[in-house]
């Protein structure tokens, strides 16, 4: 039989909403570790106990929660994506060339939005655990995500 426990819960007093931007300019298709800036923004705003979301503004980029350790995964990933998404699969998309549409497909499989649990006034990731923004084009881009934090602050 499975074990399963519980931690005793933690009861936020009065909620706040904390937002910000983050801007990160990309050098073309691969994973940008923002988990650095997120956690200086969690950090900034004082957060103790709430969620922090994480969104993306844009249809050719995406978020995702990863491991941290191999740079293989990223890699293997990177491929995996290309497979289920490759460029000369004769897209009708292809106003902004061959790895457009491509990258919207690859962002529809993946993710625009992620929300992580603060606990104690740390983001609440495992141990192997970090937040990339994923871009999807061959070239670099300017990416804006938008983070808010909802909970209870120092």
């Amino acid at each position: 039989m499975n074990s399963i426990s519980r931690s005793a819960p933690s009861i936020v007093g009065a909620t706040r909403i904390a937002s910000s931007q983050l801007v990160v300019q990309t050098r073309g298709r691969g994973f940008a570790d923002l988990t650095g800036e997120v956690t200086a923004f969690v950090r900034e705003i004082g957060a103790k106990e709430g969620a922090l979301t994480l969104f993306i503004r844009h249809t050719s980029a995406s978020l995702t929660i990863q491991e941290n350790a191999d740079p293989t995964v990223l890699e293997d990933l990177t491929t995996a994506l290309a497979r289920l998404a490759p460029e000369n699969a004769g897209w009708r998309h292809d106003t902004e060339g061959p790895d457009d549409m491509p990258a919207h497909v690859k962002t529809m499989l993946t993710a625009t939005s992620l929300h992580v649990p603060v606990i104690g006034g740390r983001l609440a990731l495992g141990t192997w655990q970090a937040i990339y923004l994923i871009e999807h084009r061959a070239r670099p881009h300017r990416r804006e995500i938008v983070l808010q934090f909802t909970g209870g602050t120092e």
